[in-house]
């Protein structure tokens, strides 16, 4: 009894697939009523989206798995969809929602074939009715359920109509599976069929544990024999497939993968006009022109300044928007640390005996515990509007004929098309450029623009050239011409241009590969569902936030117990007479003694050790505090000096007393530390180093591994280097100083 009541109990779980743009998500959205719990798929960071059913009745659980057109995809979303269906990282789903575009109706079915193979419940939704009957069509959904084999059912997702019959047939499939299960539609060649019959008896595992029957045996053995590369694997990290390649060359000399394809193809063909009746009817308000706005977007001048203005407009977003929401974000933050300081302080002054203790909880708490959450929810303002703007994009159909546009400058460099939006991003900041490849279909595209994103001079890095300019650059050259403002457009001409020329070499070697062919579909141009769009901003803001901010927040910790440690108290590092002095002129001694401490911490002292490495740059170990404080962010190197100077933490670029600490700052031989050739050299180091934690976290969680992240860190490292060497050795030789 207890067996049956739990059986009973259970929830069933239902995958929702189908193509990208067919409206699945929409779909899913209204069926779980946005009640949506929002995680990561079993062994990835792709975003998983997963809902209750709407409705009375025993619960069902979609799941919202990512768009793909068939069971042979490249992109790590797309796989998440055959691991999900094959069951490969946790049970597989108890039934499948097939979501047909109905406008495009023969080209979504092929991935429909594919999952009936596997002998699954499953229930076909043709959504997009409307949009198929604006083009004249009317689809014979009773014809189509009896040549597939399964329930069929028409909708609108958007609109809600046929959404109750998607419920009413989900249920029954749940109660009666047996009644619902797919199957092989057609016959295959002879020269196909053995080959599959080789693979299916000798399943490599995690496949073979997974299957329960002969037929999903055989659809899995198609989907190898499909999906495996030329040397029988299909990962580029993975060992070949015995089977597969023996089956392969057992084929004699016949194209397997052409012959699969072809197959349901031809069966689509013969039977999906039939499924289609003539109709006249008017267009659907969610529907656009898309004819008629094409003849603008991909116009080569017209389409070109449209694609300007909206990049534009992105930048703008990143850049200016977000500004006001990162300040009421600091502005938060620096309230919380000086609320919880202030309880701190107060404890300390009714505790004496325990100052020391209290006053360590103290600046872990306050500094490095609430400063690295700041450090991480600061980025949260740019993150989201990058990801609303590209379900903006995306939904309205417009970032496909972007990337059209862009495809044929970025390939030249090696890049996809679709790349040009996270490189744009980078200008703002890197972390939310690296989080939006995900729309990149390649991981070779994906990691290749992602070790060059870091080039871009984001925002973090203006604090630093602003400072050095004002402080060290004259204000005119050559008579009227104004050197501070060519100074900086050049920084940012000057890390566009090796942007370029690393993705070419890094294109061509490290990440050499054959040419693939620019397929970039152009969907037709719709209005955003805002529901959706709102959800997808949520789901990657939220998997920004669990994955990027734990390596963010233990980094920042890590940093700030560097430049903390050893702990002392200023009459440790000043003589009783400065003491003495300061008390009489009423200066504050923690101030004073900051430099010191400073000095004498861990990172103080690795500045130190790091000096005759930075010494032909032109640096001495306070720029090279400097430089290991700005691990925490680009930005922060500006108040690192100002400690070191004695000017204070709270100092900004702005500041005159830093820039004037800066320009009088020698050696112990009387020469100026600071001069025009020094600053250059900095700035160039800044532009190319990967100098911000933060990025390193996120490239770690998208890379999915510590060696490609060593490995940017390092060649960067090295490039930076390099060229702020080159920078003072060529301009000590042409004699500047």
């Amino acid at each position: 009894m207890n067996a049956r009541a739990s059986q009973s109990n259970r929830v069933a779980r239902i995958a929702v697939m189908g193509n990208p743009n067919a409206g699945k998500s929409t779909l899913f959205n209204a069926l779980t009523d946005s009640q949506a719990q929002v995680g990561n798929f079993a062994g990835t960071t792709v975003t998983a989206t997963s809902g209750r059913l709407r409705g009375e009745g025993s619960p069902i659980e979609l799941i919202d798995v990512p768009g793909t057109y068939s069971l042979a995809a490249s992109r790590p979303d797309e796989r998440v969809a055959i691991d999900t269906v094959l069951g490969l990282e946790e049970a597989p789903p108890d039934g499948i929602v097939v979501v047909l575009d109905a406008p495009r109706l023969q080209r979504s079915s092929y991935l429909l074939l594919q999952l009936l193979e596997l002998g699954r419940p499953t229930l076909v939704v043709v959504n997009l009715l409307d949009e198929a009957e604006a083009l004249g069509h009317h689809l014979d959904l009773d014809t189509m359920a009896s040549e597939l084999g399964v329930p069929v059912v028409g909708t609108v997702a958007r609109t809600g109509r046929g959404l109750d019959d998607v419920v009413n047939k989900l249920r029954a499939l749940v109660a009666d599976p047996t009644a619902h299960r797919g199957r092989t539609l057609h016959d295959w060649p002879a020269f196909v069929s053995q080959p599959v019959d080789a693979v299916a008896a000798d399943l490599p595992e995690p496949f073979r544990s997974r299957t329960t029957d002969e037929s999903e045996a055989k659809a899995v053995a198609r989907w190898l024999l499909l999906s495996a590369d030329d040397e029988g694997r299909l990962d580029v990290r993975a060992e070949p497939i015995p089977s597969v390649v023996a089956a392969r060359e057992a084929a004699d000399g016949e194209d397997l993968q052409a012959a699969l394809i072809a197959s349901r193809y031809a069966w689509i063909d013969a039977r999906a006009p039939g499924w289609l009746n003539a109709k006249d009817g008017p267009r659907p308000s969610t529907v656009l022109d898309t004819e008629r706005l094409d003849r603008v977007a991909l116009h080569p001048i017209w389409g070109s300044l449209l694609f300007v203005g909206v990049m534009s407009l992105a930048f703008s977003a990143l850049f200016s928007w977000a500004d006001p929401l990162i300040g009421a974000v600091e502005s938060i933050m620096g309230w919380v640390q000086q609320l919880v300081a202030s309880g701190f302080d107060t404890a300390i002054a009714q505790l004496p005996g325990a100052a020391t203790g209290l006053s360590i909880l103290r600046d872990l708490v306050v500094d490095g515990i609430i400063g690295g959450v700041g450090a991480v929810v600061v980025f949260l303002p740019q993150v989201a509007l990058l990801f609303l703007f590209l379900a903006l994009l995306e939904d309205s159909g417009y970032l496909a004929r972007a990337a059209h546009l862009a495809d044929r400058v970025l390939r030249a460099a090696g890049l996809p098309g679709r790349a040009f939006v996270p490189l744009l991003s980078g200008y703002a900041c890197a972390v939310p450029a690296i989080l939006a490849t995900r729309t990149l279909p390649r991981f070779r595209d994906r990691l290749l623009t992602m070790m060059v994103i870091p080039l871009t001079s984001c925002s973090a890095r203006l604090p630093v050239y602003t400072l050095l300019v004002a402080a060290l650059f004259p204000a005119t050259l050559w008579g009227p011409i104004p050197l501070r403002p060519v100074a900086l457009a050049g920084m940012y001409l000057f890390s566009t241009l090796v942007a370029v020329g690393a993705a070419v070499v890094l294109g061509r070697t490290v990440f050499a590969s054959g040419a693939e062919p620019s397929l970039i579909e152009l969907p037709p141009y719709r209005w955003p569902d805002p529901r959706v769009v709102l959800r997808q901003v949520v789901a990657r803001s939220v998997d920004f936030l669990r994955e990027a901010g734990g390596i963010i927040l233990v980094a920042t910790i890590a940093l700030w117990a560097l430049l903390s440690f050893p702990r002392y108290e200023p009459t440790d590092v000043l003589s009783p007479p400065e003491v003495a002095q300061a008390q009489a002129e009423g200066q504050n001694l923690e101030e004073l003694a900051a430099p010191r401490i400073l000095e004498q911490s861990y990172g103080g002292r690795l500045g130190r050790a790091i000096e005759p490495v930075i010494e032909p740059l032109g640096y001495d170990w306070k720029i090279g505090i400097g430089l290991i404080g700005a691990f925490a962010a680009r930005e922060v190197f500006v108040a690192t000096m100002g400690v070191v100077y004695g000017v204070g933490a709270e100092v900004d670029e702005e500041s005159p007393a830093l820039r004037s600490r800066l320009r009088d700052a020698v050696r112990p031989d009387g020469s100026r530390v600071y001069t025009p050739l020094t600053g250059l050299s900095i700035m160039v180091f800044f532009a190319l180093s990967l100098q911000c934690l933060s990025t390193v976290a996120v490239l770690r969680k998208e890379s999915g591994s510590w060696g490609w992240t060593a490995f940017t860190f390092v060649w960067m490292t090295a490039l930076a280097y390099g060229a702020a060497f080159a920078v003072v050795q060529v301009g000590r030789g042409l004699g500047f100083t």
